[in-house]
């Protein structure tokens, strides 16, 4: 007869470093075990221990990483990834609280108090929009926003998107999102951040994915703002001229 072995409890500093483990993924995206060594400076063969408990206790999963062009020989490397248990990990431990009372406030107050509670819950984006701006002018405004929401829980990044008729962009990826679970019943919350980019970022932007809706990560296309016409006239010239003459 067997028995169920008891679980070993990690070392302090084993625990520390699959955290910094889970971080990175949280932070970069789907990463293979070399991608995480360089990261977080130790060996593969480090990371892929850590990675192999991660796996086990279901906080990560493998799958094989997408190839361009020829493949070499070999396996192919394996991209890790934050599974739906992971997720629920890091998220709000009071994710259920905020449900609840959000249902409470709508069921009470109409729909359009949870949409007001929404636009004020991002308030903090134009806030420390701005202050981002003021303290590191060498950031475009797609990057600043993207420190903005990093400082919040959203470990975001932007990457540069192709010309498409012309004009060109750029994407803001989100690969965390505090408030996933709650946003899933109630999109007023993602819907309200959409608001709040085109706010600060004076242009529309288009939302493209949501982890809410089970996508992945959260995307956000953002054009390159178009430059401001010069419509000063032949006419208004020539008035200017007689003018002065």
């Amino acid at each position: 007869m067997e028995f169920a072995k008891a679980p070993i409890a990690a070392p302090d500093g084993d625990a520390s470093t699959r955290a910094r483990v889970v971080r990175s993924i949280v932070e970069h995206g789907p990463s293979t075990a070399v991608d995480l060594a360089k990261l977080l400076d130790l060996t593969p063969a480090a990371v892929r221990r850590h990675l192999d408990h991660l796996v086990e206790a279901g906080t990560v999963e493998a799958a094989e990483q997408r190839q361009r062009g020829h493949r070499g020989p070999g396996r192919p490397a394996k991209a890790f990834r934050l599974t739906e248990s992971g997720r629920d990990q890091l998220a709000n431990q009071y994710d259920d609280l905020a449900t609840q009372a959000l249902r409470f406030l709508r069921d009470t107050q109409g729909e359009d108090a949870v949409v007001a509670f929404a636009r004020q819950r991002v308030a903090f984006i134009e806030r420390d929009y701005n202050a981002i701006v003021a303290d590191h002018p060498e950031l475009t405004p797609a990057e600043a926003l993207a420190e903005v929401l990093t400082h919040e829980g959203y470990a975001a990044g932007v990457r540069e998107l192709p010309l498409l008729n012309g004009q060109g962009g750029e994407q803001l990826c989100q690969q965390h999102c505090p408030v996933s679970h709650v946003a899933h019943e109630f999109p007023q919350l993602c819907e309200a951040e959409t608001e709040a980019f085109a706010q600060v970022l004076g242009r529309h932007v288009q939302r493209l994915a949501t982890i809410a809706h089970g996508d992945g990560v959260c995307t956000t296309c953002i054009p390159h703002a178009l430059a401001t016409p010069d419509h000063t006239s032949s006419t208004d010239t020539d008035k200017k001229d007689g003018a002065s003459s």
